[in-house]
């Protein structure tokens, strides 16, 4: 997942990061479909070598769908999967290995995230059950009413289908990967664009998150001698931090495909009980045709989500002109600036540990960082990190320039929050007066609806709509089908509104009154405030609405169909008089008011305000938080076993004399998918695991019965929806855990014991591969040599590692598809081969540099946008001080050093290399001692030379490039005097 909003964050800031993909689809020319000739040239107009899948964010795509109906059962998931896979492959092309990765057992650090998330999603599928059982009893009475069958019905509101089922040690997963090296084998042997490719699948049984095995992979490739430099990658997959992997690789041509998950387009309106198209749900008839849909194109009728390409090579352009400080005292080297922006990303956000209470993305707190990085460059002399590890004594300068600010930045919080809250209700005060002038004008008014068979219609009741109500009639010009929709709704459901507003917007209560008069539009627009699909134009508002409920919706934002009802529409509703509660609890921390950091702990920790030792335990957990994180991005997992022990973070503040931290971890190993399972899904998902650990999760004398609670609390932290909160459940005790369920471990099944086994990535090819040849010869031959094989290089185009052949696997044998009664037929004669394969473990530590012979492609930033970039970054480099000069955010410099620091007993243990007054001088770097080329390998510290630090390598002249080839010329650093000539064009 990584740090909400980063995406969005970045693609506004550097525009050009972002591209769109081309994506070529099937033709049909007389009835017969064309298929797509992926053979071709790639149509994006760069050919790819290796792609990667995050595979968790398909099956989520493909097992809870947007816009359309979900599949009917888990075969059809596996179709969706396949269906969706191939859509991908087909618009990347690689032309050498495809890789998919599916979430295995996580370290523990992960764990305390995806307990929260699961219990999270049991809870709202819970809810939305409820909501769709209530539903159920009202539809049955209306057909019952009507003379229906009952038992029609019973098929149209289904139960939700638990996500949780996608964890690593499931039966579902364990369908998934069966699913899946079939649907390999079968690609294999039917698609002509595999017949060269070489197919790495790392599945569930596998430990480690996908994104991080795929990481493990690029890293050990990197390390071998053979590795071309100059691979091309791409990695599927929607989880933010894939940015950041990216960029902690190293590798120039990287990029990024992932959904335009922003992207809006007209879609026709669905049933809001089946999902279906061509009719409103008081229309539905539930039957089977409504609900189970065969897999096929029609599923996929709805228009398909673009794609959009992330360019992390134009992300680094970005980077190397906002991060370099001019007459920094010691070589600029970009690929070390990039890591430390790495870093800084982690303070507000990550998988592992809470941000800062004083950093958001939306509030650019990575720009506040990135300032304080470039004003205390001079000062640190040298980096704030080096091949994953941090340097702390450098990084304390960092936390203490945002400490400084800590106050300002929470202040400023509240004026924006403040100034937000005052708009709005003056924007409803303006709403109320505006329909107070309507409602006056239409009292005094005649009615303009006159037509006497519009007013009775077929049945003689008189129709005739509310004395008036200012209607579009169709005289006044040609009306779109919407608006003469919306019009029609807002008259028929004008009364019935009213009634759902003022019962606070319950879907039943909204239904229950609705259905009792049996209003066929009515039924419609009530339930919209449950559907998942394009929502109808409704009145039936309200600015207490959680996003989840609705979308996903922001907050404080309003739909455009739902802004133009609240313009007058209909005014039926209530209008907002200011003076209502919101509903949303008191912020009782107070962080814009003095003594905030005494109620924040006392409060969120429920420790005493006194007591300092405890925050400085804090900020020690949260500073190894910082050392685990960093190499797991760049090294691999530390620690299996380590995790963050607290819900809240420290203030920067809080971080003292952190240079004085030796943090070491013990490695340990993962835990098996079983206990995975057990430490993360609350008791309503125990259908996911063996019927003997039900009672662990259920009898209320069970030992650990304190690990699965049924309610929790949610704690809004100063966020305004509860999706947003902090989810506060009891931390799993691992020492407790492990002796309950070694006591049933004699009970399993042997099915079941397998499926809590760890698992070996595999590697499937075709007979036509050059590989196929020396793998049978040493591993399959009648006189087969030793189990494991190490691969040659140069027969296996580069790949690295050894493999190792399947007991169990049976070669040339038929190849059977898994999924019976639909159309994926198996063959009798499978011509490709599987056998498991070993990543290579490299002793040596991977360096975050650049690799010999790298080539760049022309750059992508123009002259405009470079100086563009600079000058932002220099008019944000600011003379050191820590206080807003001018106030209210709206672009006053802000003073770090002159703040006065709150109260903090540690804070005369702080060093005076640590204190603004006592950092006059400015470290200097000896005499440059003499040119040369930048080493490409060894150690990346400090490194002389006449061209860009990290970049005079391979084929790049002396004198390189800022950040391309030296033939580019686009920027220029010389020596170590740090000299930077904008020689741009």
């Amino acid at each position: 997942m990584g740090i909400p909003s980063l995406f969005r964050w970045l693609s506004n800031k550097y525009p050009k990061i972002i591209s769109t993909v081309i994506e070529e689809l099937p033709q049909e020319v007389d009835g017969e479909v064309i298929p797509v000739n992926t053979i071709g040239p790639n149509p994006n107009g760069e050919e790819v070598d290796n792609l990667y899948l995050d595979m968790n964010g398909i099956v989520h795509l493909c097992t809870h769908p947007d816009g359309r109906p979900p599949a009917a059962n888990e075969q059809e998931m596996m179709l969706e999967i396949f269906q969706y896979t191939n859509r991908v492959v087909n618009i990347v092309r690689p032309r050498k290995l495809l890789m998919i990765a599916i979430d295995g057992v996580a370290p523990r650090a992960k764990m305390n995230q995806q307990r929260a998330r699961r219990f999270r999603s049991a809870q709202e599928a819970k809810e939305n059950d409820n909501k769709k059982e209530e539903l159920q009893e009202l539809l049955v009475k209306r057909q019952a009413k009507k003379g229906e069958d009952e038992d029609t019905w019973e098929k149209v509101v289904q139960k939700t289908w638990d996500s949780n089922a996608i964890t690593p040690g499931t039966p579902f997963m364990d369908i998934l990967s069966t699913s899946l090296r079939y649907w390999v084998a079968y690609k294999l042997n039917s698609d002509p664009a595999w017949e060269k490719m070489k197919v790495i699948i790392s599945d569930a049984t596998v430990p480690g998150e996908g994104e991080h095995k795929i990481m493990e992979f690029v890293r050990s490739q990197r390390a071998s001698p053979e590795h071309d430099p100059n691979t091309r990658h791409v990695i599927y997959g929607l989880d933010a931090d894939l940015i950041m992997l990216g960029l902690a690789t190293h590798e120039p041509h990287f990029r990024i495909l992932r959904e335009d998950v922003y992207f809006q387009e007209s879609r026709p309106h669905t049933c809001k009980l089946c999902g279906r198209p061509g009719h409103k749900a008081e229309e539905c008839t539930g039957n089977n045709q409504e609900i189970s849909v065969p897999f096929g194109e029609n599923r996929l009728a709805s228009p398909l989500k673009p794609f959009i390409w992330f360019h992390v090579s134009v992300l680094r352009e970005y980077l190397a002109a906002e991060l370099y400080v001019p007459q920094q005292p010691f070589l600029f080297d970009l690929e070390r600036a990039l890591d430390d922006w790495i870093f800084m990303c982690f303070f507000v956000g990550n998988d592992f540990l809470p941000r800062l209470p004083s950093l958001d993305v939306r509030e650019n707190g990575i720009d506040t960082l990135i300032e304080i990085w470039r004003e205390n460059i001079p000062r640190m002399d040298g980096y704030l990190t080096e091949d994953g590890h941090v340097a702390f004594k450098r990084a304390q300068l960092v936390l203490q320039g945002l400490a400084k600010q800590e106050d300002a930045i929470f202040r400023r919080r509240r004026q924006v929050e403040e100034r937000r809250a005052a708009n709005e209700k003056r924007r409803k005060e303006q709403e109320k007066a505006r329909n107070a002038e309507r409602a006056s004008k239409r009292r005094s008014s005649p009615p303009r609806f006159d037509n006497k068979r519009a007013r009775t219609g077929s049945s003689g009741v008189d129709n005739a709509p509310p004395t008036g109500l200012d209607l579009i009639t169709p005289d006044r010009g040609n009306l779109s089908k919407e608006t003469r929709e919306l019009t029609h709704d807002m008259v028929t459901n004008r009364c019935d509104v009213y009634r759902a507003h003022v019962e606070k917007n319950s879907v039943a209560a909204a239904l229950k009154t609705i259905l009792m008069k049996s209003n066929r539009h009515g039924l419609a627009a009530s339930l919209s405030p449950v559907s998942t699909g394009n929502e109808e134009a409704s009145a039936d508002i309200s600015e207490k609405t959680d996003p989840s409920d609705t979308g996903k919706r922001n907050a404080g934002e309003v739909p455009k169909q739902e802004k133009r009802v609240f313009r007058g529409k209909d005014s039926s509703l209530p209008p907002y008089d200011g003076s209502e509660d919101d509903g949303i609890p008191k912020d009782t921390v107070r962080l814009w008011e003095p003594g905030y950091a005494d109620r924040y702990y006392e409060q969120k920790f429920k420790v005493d305000t006194l007591d300092y030792g405890f925050r400085h335990k804090v900020g020690r957990a949260y500073v190894e938080g910082l050392a685990w994180v960093l190499l797991y991005y760049f090294q691999g997992c530390a620690s299996w076993d380590w995790y963050y022990p607290y819900h809240y973070a420290p203030f920067a503040a809080d971080f003292v004399d952190i240079e004085e931290r030796e943090i070491t971890f013990e490695k340990g190993k993962p835990i098996r998918p079983f206990e995975q399972l057990m430490s993360v899904l609350p008791a309503s998902s125990n259908h996911a695991l063996p019927e003997t650990f039900h009672p662990l999760m259920s009898d209320p004398k069970s030992d650990i019965i304190d690990f699965y609670p049924e309610d929790f609390d949610v704690d809004l932290n100063g966020r305004r929806f509860a999706s947003q909160g902090v989810i506060l459940l009891p931390f799993i005790d691992g020492n407790r855990l492990l002796a309950a369920m070694e006591k049933k471990y004699p009970l399993l099944t042997e099915n079941e014991r397998i499926r809590n086994t760890h698992g070996k990535e595999v590697i499937l090819l075709l007979d036509r591969h050059p590989l196929y040849r020396d793998l049978v010869r040493n591993l399959y031959s009648k006189e087969p040599g030793t189990p494991s094989y190490k691969l040659n290089v140069r027969v296996s185009e580069g790949l690295a590692g050894s493999v190792e052949r399947i007991e169990t696997y049976i070669l040339h044998s038929s190849l059977v598809s898994p999924l019976v009664g639909y159309d994926m037929p198996g063959l009798d004669y499978d011509h490709s081969l599987t056998v498991n394969y070993r990543i290579p473990e490299s002793s040596q530590v991977h360096k975050c540099m650049l690799l010999r012979g790298v080539k760049f492609a022309s750059p992508i930033l123009n002259v405009a946008d470079v100086r563009a970039v600079q000058g932002r970054a220099e008019r944000s480099g600011r003379p050191p001080g820590g206080i807003p000069l001018r106030g209210r955010g709206r672009g006053g410099w802000v003073n770090y050093n002159s703040g006065v620091d709150r109260p903090n007993r540690f804070a005369a243990r702080i060093k005076s290399l640590y204190s603004g007054a006592a950092l006059d001088g400015v470290p200097t770097m000896p005499p440059n001692q003499g040119g040369g080329e930048c080493s490409s390998r060894g150690s990346s510290g400090p490194r002389r030379g006449n061209g860009i630090y990290g970049y005079n390598q391979g084929n790049t002249r002396r004198g390189g490039s800022y950040g391309q080839q030296g033939q580019h010329n686009q920027s220029q650093y010389r020596g170590n005097r740090g000299v930077y000539n904008d020689n741009l064009g």
